[in-house]
């Protein structure tokens, strides 16, 4: 006798009794099947479960530093929005500087994991505005604003200080890529100090638009930068219209922030 494959679940009465259907894969002896093997998920081991604890944390805590800043955070609070406790923050950071710089880290790869960009060249339009919704613009300004007051901290506490540096180091790096792909080649300037002088650059504009002052807007940084590298190339020219665009870093980066938090921004941002 062959064995029987059954494709479909089972329900059927026998005697007034109501056999229940069984979900799942059958097994088999010869002659016939003898029972179901429920279909479960594979648990996640104890490395994916608190891998995926972190990124929920390192989401809400995003939303929570660019609304609250940085002082005004509330760990219970992020905790709560991530869907934990407040003792699961402690079990993956050590306090409320460690998942800020967590967070940061997670910026900072969605910023340069694509690699390097030309500055001559213009990244296309996105399909929903320049940099997407307005609660993605202001989740973007509310972050830069809790950097501040983190930079202010971490200033003044040396391991905190050593941290941040690493993260700018990163930044630095990245631009440092940037003036090798676009320096003119007659350059005196090296690619380090070029990507250090971009750096400058990124930075001190998004502290001058953070400081209310639009003198430094996103076509002004991006021509200055262009400048900086090759006076003599002519740029691609610019979707839109960049002029009045807040210079909170180099539009390729501010883009890639955006896709990021497309998904993670809550509604009551706009609020």
């Amino acid at each position: 006798m062959q064995d029987v494959l059954i494709h479909e679940t089972l329900s059927r009465n026998t005697s007034g009794i109501q056999i229940p259907k069984v979900f799942g894969n059958p097994r088999y002896v010869n002659g016939g099947m003898i029972g179901f093997m429920a279909e479960v998920p594979s648990p996640l081991s104890r490395q994916e479960s608190q891998q995926q604890t972190r990124q929920a944390l390192v989401a809400a805590a995003r939303a929570v530093f660019a609304r609250d800043g940085y002082h005004g955070a509330n760990l219970e609070l992020i905790a709560r929005e991530a869907g934990f406790s407040k003792g699961a923050v402690y079990s993956n950071f050590d306090g409320k500087a460690a998942l800020f710089l967590a967070v940061m880290d997670a910026n900072l790869e969605a910023a340069l994991a694509d690699g390097s960009w030309d500055v001559f060249e213009q990244p296309e339009s996105p399909e929903a505005g320049r940099y997407g919704s307005d609660e993605i613009v202001e989740a973007i300004k509310g972050f830069a604003l809790a950097t501040l007051e983190f930079i202010a901290t971490a200033a003044r506490e040396d391991a905190l200080a050593v941290e941040l540096a690493k993260r700018m180091q990163a930044l630095t790096l990245a631009y440092e890529a940037v003036a090798e792909e676009s320096r003119a080649e007659d350059e005196e300037l090296t690619p380090k100090e070029a990507g250090a002088l971009l750096t400058a650059l990124d930075q001190g504009a998004a502290l001058l638009t953070l400081s209310g002052s639009a003198t430094v807007d996103q076509r002004v940084l991006r021509v200055g930068m262009q400048r900086l590298l090759d006076p003599s190339r002519e740029g691609s020219p610019a979707n839109g219209d960049p002029a009045g665009e807040p210079a909170l870093h180099d539009e390729v980066i501010r883009r890639r922030l955006a896709n990021g938090l497309r998904d993670e921004v809550s509604p009551s941002m706009s609020d």
